[in-house]
């Protein structure tokens, strides 16, 4: 306890001794320690002049301390405590992270130009109807085939039940006597029942079927996009990776891949199918019950839909909340445990944990609304199906009543509606997801669109080279990673064939840059400003493919 009161007065009579000659040394960033001898002072100063003064600050900030130690004033302990709780640099100690994400883009597409959508749907349609891919072509087709089907033996299922139902009105009660089963197999509603039941079953079959068969091309595709955005990656320059956090650039990438996976279930299995049994449904109730029907139907339809769509649209910025305190939160991870020593030497595990669970805490409110809304969405959904089908329903009980129509057709037209909110009832979920999922796509066909700096002249021809050859040479070299961080500035030596040349210099002078250069993953413009030349042996390296120098490239990193 008591080398503690004494290493807190020394800190305390230290902070009232530094707000008195704070004057007299010019800090440009000052880092405060506390060690088990007592207080430490790591500065920054700019010129010698500061060193100067810095040397006498902390010369008088011993003095002090021992001064009012000796004397024990408590007037100055109060003094230095009010100095403390004042003072910001003691909060909390920051740190720099030593990794490049400091000054990197979040956002995998920031600073690039985001692709059209209706050029992201053409592309996409591409990997799923393959020019060099027949055997695909014919899944597409034959699927196309089973969505069909399965749509018409749905149609069929209402039908039955009408026919079935009808049947029952007229026959008399002993109709369907179980006493003599061959009689009751030949009725005309037991053979509609059974139909029923097939059709049914048929609906199902034909469903499962073509997701089973559409399943490989939405795979393949899937595999083909990926594929195709990790090599060109692996193509771009350097710059481009320096300028990016690989845990964003890696999450885009995933999202982007299953947003293509959604993409096209969505058309092949959701939307296209809904259009095409809304536009079945309303011809059916128009043919058989008349034009009322086919509008209350049209009408239901239209305001389900847009009170669906308005409503997601206004849910789509939670989303995007959520998605962005998903990658917050992802890349604080990775770089805080990336960088674990560096966090370890500066105690700041509360830190890095606050600013995570932050990142977390905004994921959970933005989570907290999604849910929230989801509910009030599928409330309004079920109501306005409800007022529909009521309508419809009011309607054909009319028509009943009239002779118009039979109680067969009530039970079709109550069949044929209600078959529709079922698929309906997915409506807002694929109108959001397939939303998102363009946006995810637009970011993986921007990174496909991107094009690198390093790439061959148009007339290149393979680079001839042998062990006895091989010069290279480095003429007024200029370089740098990042625009206006120079890391080589004129730069100019030479390596002859089968000669070995040492770049010795600190930490941060270029050396391995100069070997990154030579591996040709990183790009040089040539500008009015600079203008590099690399040669090998007297010969322009730039006129030769890239993949043939690469090939008589060998590096040992130490």
């Amino acid at each position: 306890m008591a080398l503690l009161a004494i290493h807190s007065w020394r800190w305390a009579a230290a902070a009232v001794a530094f707000e008195k000659h704070k004057h007299s040394a010019v800090l440009t960033r000052s880092l405060v320690s506390i060690c088990g001898s007592g207080l430490r002072w790591s500065s920054y100063q700019s010129g010698a002049s500061g060193s100067a003064r810095l040397s006498q600050t902390t010369e008088s900030l011993r003095n002090s301390t021992q001064q009012r130690w000796e004397k024990n004033n408590s007037r100055q302990l109060l003094d230095a405590s009010k100095v403390l709780q004042a003072w910001p640099l003691i909060e909390k100690r920051t740190c720099w992270h030593g990794h490049a994400g400091g000054g990197l883009h979040t956002d995998p597409k920031e600073g690039l130009k985001d692709v059209d959508t209706r050029k992201i749907i053409k592309a996409m349609l591409s990997y799923v109807w393959p020019k060099d891919r027949p055997d695909l072509r014919a899944r597409v087709a034959i699927s196309l085939g089973f969505l069909g089907g399965a749509k018409a033996m749905n149609i069929v299922v209402p039908f039955m039940f009408k026919y079935a139902v009808d049947s029952l009105n007229q026959m008399s009660g002993n109709m369907l006597n179980l006493s003599d089963a061959p009689n009751t197999v030949a009725t005309m509603a037991t053979a509609v029942l059974i139909g029923y039941g097939v059709s049914r079953a048929g609906a199902a079959f034909f469903n499962e079927v073509r997701n089973a068969v559409f399943g490989k091309v939405a795979q393949n595709s899937i595999r083909r996009i990926a594929k195709n955005v990790f090599l060109h990656l692996h193509n771009l320059d350097l710059g481009f990776h320096l300028s990016r956090q690989t845990g964003a650039l890696s999450k885009a990438i995933d999202r982007g891949t299953r947003g293509i996976s959604f993409v096209l279930s969505a058309l092949v299995f959701n939307l296209l199918p809904i259009v095409f049994e809304m536009t079945l449904v309303s011809s059916v109730l128009y043919y058989k019950c008349g034009a009322q029907f086919a509008l209350v139907t049209l009408g239901t339809l239209g305001a389900y839909t847009a009170f669906t769509v308005a409503v997601t649209r206004w849910r789509t910025r939670f989303r995007i909340e959520m998605n962005k305190a998903d990658n917050d939160a992802g890349n604080a991870a990775i770089d805080s445990l990336l960088n674990y020593e560096t966090v370890k030497y500066f105690n700041n595990e509360k830190y890095e944990a606050q600013r995570y669970d932050g990142f977390l805490k905004t994921y959970e409110t933005a989570s907290l609304k999604s849910t929230s809304t989801l509910a009030m969405l599928n409330f309004g959904q079920s109501a306005i199906f409800s007022v529909g089908l009521t309508a419809i329903m009011v309607l054909a009980s009319q028509g009943i009543v009239a002779g118009a129509l039979t109680v067969g057709d009530l039970v079709m037209v109550n069949g044929l509606l209600f078959q529709l909110s079922l698929p309906l009832n997915f409506l807002g979920t694929v109108y959001r997801e397939t939303r998102q999922a363009l946006i995810d796509m637009n970011t993986l066909f921007t990174l496909l669109k991107v094009d690198t700096r390093i790439k061959d002249k148009a007339m290149a021809s393979p680079l001839q080279i042998t062990p006895q050859t091989a010069t290279v040479a480095f003429d007024n070299v200029h370089f740098e990673y990042i625009e206006g961080q120079k890391v080589l500035s004129g730069v100019s030596f030479e390596v002859p064939a089968g000669k070995k040349v040492a770049i010795v210099g600190g930490s941060g002078s270029g050396m391995l840059s100069s070997s990154i250069i030579l591996s040709t993953t990183t790009s040089y413009m040539e500008t009015s400003m600079r203008h590099q030349r690399k040669y090998m042996q007297s010969q322009n390296w730039l006129v030769f493919m890239m993949q043939f120098f690469e090939c008589h490239m060998d590096m040992t990193h130490k």
